[in-house]
């Protein structure tokens, strides 16, 4: 399925940033929760991709918001009805990809210890747990985690 950059401000992939809300609202108390709002997922330093279907829907994003330090992953989902086609990797290949030719060396991201399948995600990715970063506290209910990659020669 294709991956594209694009604007979160379309109407299926508005329809995602809900539902990926809807899913993890109950997991975490309020001050828990580290989304970004759709207007900061607009700005000129956050690469979002969009999977697309055959059908030319929305079944996947994710956002990287690159920063002077390290690039932070954001709002990564994949539909439920198309886990386990390895969209989620696919995805998270393409922003690890597009960031570091805008050269972004370390990748960090925050997600909540009750998400398995994302800490998973990571892990094979090669992500590393690792304390708060950026302007981050330490939070009984995040896992934090980095993964630097090495520039080619």
């Amino acid at each position: 399925m294709p991956i594209q950059l694009e604007s979160p401000a379309q109407p299926d992939v508005l329809a995602l940033i809900d539902a990926l809300d809807a899913y993890q609202k109950p997991l975490y108390p309020a001050e828990s929760h580290h989304g970004i709002d759709l207007a900061a997922l607009s700005e000129p330093n956050v690469l979002f991709a969009v999977v697309r279907d055959d059908a030319q829907r929305a079944v996947g994003c994710g956002a990287i918001v690159i920063g002077a330090d390290f690039g932070e992953l954001k709002r990564m989902y994949v539909d439920p009805a198309r886990r386990g086609q390895g969209l989620a990797k696919s995805l998270l290949q393409f922003l690890e990809a597009q960031a570091a030719a805008r050269g972004c060396r370390l990748f960090t991201l925050e997600t909540g210890f009750l998400q398995p399948e994302a800490l998973g995600l990571y892990e094979r990715a090669g992500y590393e747990r690792c304390g708060p970063f950026g302007d981050y506290v330490d939070d009984p209910n995040s896992v934090f985690m980095r993964k630097a990659i090495i520039a080619a020669r």
